[in-house]
């Protein structure tokens, strides 16, 4: 029964070329040398990398998990070889500066392999994704004799890199780190315990960089005293050659619901006061410029929850279509005598409309904004970059709480197409659901991404991202409000905008009068945003796909019937994303009204009762 790893490589191929012409970016000074071929070159070998590197050690990572002893941690069989071949393929600098071992791609190229990567195993690319993050902020950031002893070791997977924040009394509140630094010469002995730290000691590379935030002796309280230090677990020579192990070591690792195969890690630093660390940039900048990698962080989060998503449901369909169970209903087409495989059943082809219409919207809206992303650096009009730029800002908490959330309801709903069988660990959905989980949680809970978009991204400047984001709805709604065949989808989307606009008004008003009502409503506000952006992006695809139906002849439903009966795989892809938007727009899209409903309400309970203690 086929329920192994695989991918959507058309839809991608769709959306790459069809939807979002990503030649188009070829014209840029910064990808001229790259072109339609290169770009196809590189999703082919990203598919290989994916079903053939990452996604068999998978489910033996996640049934052999990790051994911790003495403070070091045994990665499972396959491992240390899989990352190596997967940094020697250029995949953690994809979109980094070739200088330093980066490939300079566009970062529309790197969603692409990031959610065929994070679907494959995410266990492992986590480490990938976490190097790459940190080499960034030492390329930014560092002194060139930081740039040169980490940065393309990094960038090529020869060495790994984490990020350490979070601490047993800091958790969101990073303000609240008691980790300290003190000046030792050139660099700064640091004294304290992260937690959480993911990929925080394994045995696949030889030397791990750790980017710790302390706060400098006398340094004000708060986040405005914070610095970033690098902090490698072997000290590194001027040749760069690995010196003598660092004064840190890991406590213990988590027993996680999840990703088991990824070292969920404690770390502690100066046990024997001897841990050395370097300042990146300047002093009490720290906070600044982690953010840049975690607004970085919280794209690939959501782009997380998309491949986990798709790989839930491509083995859901997988497992539909050849499951046979049950008698045949009135108007399913099977042959006489023959019982039909459960796709044919009404519920089971909705849950599967559910999903795939999701997993193309999502990974439509997250394609788009890394295209944004590309934009908002190499546009050559100014004002365009900073438009593009308030785009990916805006829309940066929506990828990554409802891509996530929305990723673990379809993981939810694939257990639920295969019925018993999804329950157990014979099968690959039930993995993806626990993997999926932590995904809402880290980088931000959802919770601080909602907050992030009401009380932040949504007022800022004057609320100018939410305004633009609006205006280019409403231009969408204008052009193409009266489409023969889409228009009455279109009007729906334009309904769904202005309660959306009505609901922003309110909570920012109150937002000025009542905070805590305000932020009560928070993340049903990003839900519903998310299903309007969603249904937006939905109506762009099935435009191109209506658009390459007439092309070949088949715009009438007539015609596509026909297409369909006679097997013509490109019309039922375009009839299929053309579906998607339809069966969005009718069935999800509306839950806009509830919702809005529920947050202009003046109900205050869950601020005022009283919790049984």
């Amino acid at each position: 029964m086929p329920t192994e790893f695989s991918i959507d490589k058309r839809d991608i191929q769709f959306l790459l070329h069809e939807h979002l012409q990503a030649e188009s970016l070829c014209k840029l000074p910064a990808f001229e040398e790259f072109n339609r071929e290169v770009f196809d070159m590189v999703i082919d070998e990203a598919v290989k990398t994916a079903t053939e590197i990452l996604a068999p050690l998978n489910q033996l990572g996640d049934s052999q998990g990790l051994r911790y002893q003495d403070g070091e941690v045994k990665m499972p069989d396959g491992w240390k070889e899989a990352f190596k071949k997967f940094g020697e393929g250029g995949w953690i600098g994809m979109v980094q500066n070739p200088e330093y071992g980066g490939q300079g791609l566009p970062h529309l190229l790197r969603c692409a392999g990031a959610e065929m990567f994070s679907g494959a195993n995410i266990s492992l690319y986590l480490s990938c994704i976490l190097t790459e993050g940190a080499a960034h902020l030492v390329e930014v950031f560092g002194s060139e004799e930081l740039k040169k002893l980490y940065c393309e070791k990094m960038y090529t997977g020869q060495w790994s890199g984490t990020m350490c924040l979070t601490e047993p009394s800091a958790g969101s509140d990073v303000g609240a780190l008691k980790t300290s630094a003190k000046k030792n010469g050139d660099n700064y002995l640091i004294s304290g315990s992260k937690i959480f730290i993911s990929a925080g000691e394994h045995d696949i590379v030889p030397n791990i960089i750790h980017l710790v935030l302390a706060r400098i002796e006398g340094a004000p309280a708060g986040t405005k005293g914070i610095s970033l230090f690098v902090v490698p677990k072997f000290l590194v020579n001027e040749d760069g050659s690995i010196g003598e192990r660092n004064d840190m070591i890991c406590g213990n690792i988590e027993h996680k619901m999840g990703i088991k195969a990824s070292p969920t890690c404690t770390l502690n630093f100066g046990d024997e006061g001897k841990c050395q660390g370097w300042l990146l940039g300047e002093e009490n900048t720290g906070m600044r410029q982690m953010f840049q990698m975690m607004n970085e962080a919280r794209l690939g989060v959501g782009v997380q929850g998309l491949g986990l998503a798709t790989a839930g449901y491509q083995s859901a369909l997988g497992y539909a279509q050849e499951r046979v169970q049950g008698a045949p209903m009135t108007g399913v087409k099977v042959k006489d005598g023959v019982k039909p495989a459960i796709i044919e059943h009404p519920d089971v082809r909705r849950m599967l409309m559910n999903m795939k219409s999701m997993v193309e919207g999502i990974r439509t809206m997250m394609y788009s904004v890394a295209h944004y992303l590309d934009l908002s650096h190499n546009d050559p009009d100014p004002e365009e970059r900073k438009r593009y730029a308030n785009l990916v800002a805006l829309l940066t908490p929506v990828c990554k709480a409802y891509g996530t959330d929305m990723g673990f309801w379809v993981n939810d709903t694939a257990v639920q197409v295969y019925g018993g069988y999804g329950y157990c660990q014979e099968y690959p959905v039930e993995q993806y659901l626990r993997d999926q989980k932590i995904s809402a949680i880290y980088e931000g809970t959802n919770g601080i991404q909602a907050m992030d978009l009401l009380g932040r991204k949504v007022t800022l400047h004057d609320g100018i991202m939410v305004k633009q984001f609006l205006q280019m709805l409403e231009e969408f709604v204008s052009e193409h409000k009266d489409h023969d065949q889409l228009g009455a989808l279109v009007s729906k989307l334009d309904k769904a905008k202005n309660t959306l606009v009505k609901v922003t008004m309110t909570l920012v008003k109150e937002m000025g009068q009542d905070l805590p009502k305000a932020f009560l409503h928070a993340c049903p506000y990003l839900l519903m945003f998310g299903h309007v952006t969603v249904s937006y992006f939905l109506l762009q695809s099935a435009l191109v796909a209506q658009a390459k139906l007439k092309e070949m002849g088949l715009e009438q439903a007539e015609q596509q019937a026909q297409a369909l009966a006679d097997d013509n795989s490109e019309a039922a892809f375009y009839h299929g994303r053309i579906g998607s938007a339809r069966h969005f727009i009718h069935n999800t899209l509306p839950q806009v009204s509830a919702l809005a409903e529920a947050v202009l309400t003046e109900d205050r309970t869950a601020l005022e009762v009283s919790f049984p203690k």
